[in-house]
């Protein structure tokens, strides 16, 4: 199992996932949250869909941040409602067990396609879980990309 990367708790801060972790999900839908995650998540823990198809899992404040901005969304308009449905819907709570593993329903392993192999990645205000042969795909992408994601999230990029 490969292991690399923190949970950085501070106390003016919410907590920082950082790293990726390779796992599995037993045969009773079971993942082991890495080790250095599972302080900030014995209080409980969020786990929905994520944007792209894997699952995301949001410690208390971080869910508690990201569902008042959802909810705060306008129920008027179609993709405000489509995205809360997305994320709402599909959302269990959760606590790991002594071991600290969580339960992963088994829609929600449908929606990401997990399977044994699975990645755990951490994402700042959250921790991502992907199958491993999306999670390679997606990693060469961003790596492959990464110079003109950053020049567009910048802003600095010209158009024409």
């Amino acid at each position: 199992m490969e292991e690399s990367g923190a949970a950085l708790p501070s106390s003016t801060t919410p907590t920082s996932f950082l790293g990726e972790f390779e796992h599995s999900i037993d045969d009773k839908g079971r993942l082991a949250v890495p080790a250095r995650f599972r302080s900030a998540l014995e209080d409980g823990l969020v786990i929905t869909r994520g944007i792209e198809r894997c699952l995301v899992i949001y410690d208390s404040a971080s869910w508690q941040t990201i569902s008042d901005r959802l909810h705060n969304l306008n129920p008027w308009q179609h993709d405000a409602r489509r995205m809360q449905r997305h994320f709402f819907s599909g959302a269990v709570p959760a606590r790991p067990d002594k071991l600290g593993r969580v339960v992963v329903p088994h829609y929600l392993r449908d929606y990401a396609e997990l399977e044994t192999e699975v990645v755990v990645v951490g994402v700042s205000d959250r921790i991502e879980v992907w199958s491993r042969t999306a999670w390679l795909h997606e990693r060469s992408e961003a790596e492959r990309d990464s110079a003109e994601l950053a020049e567009h999230l910048a802003g600095s990029r010209t158009e024409g």
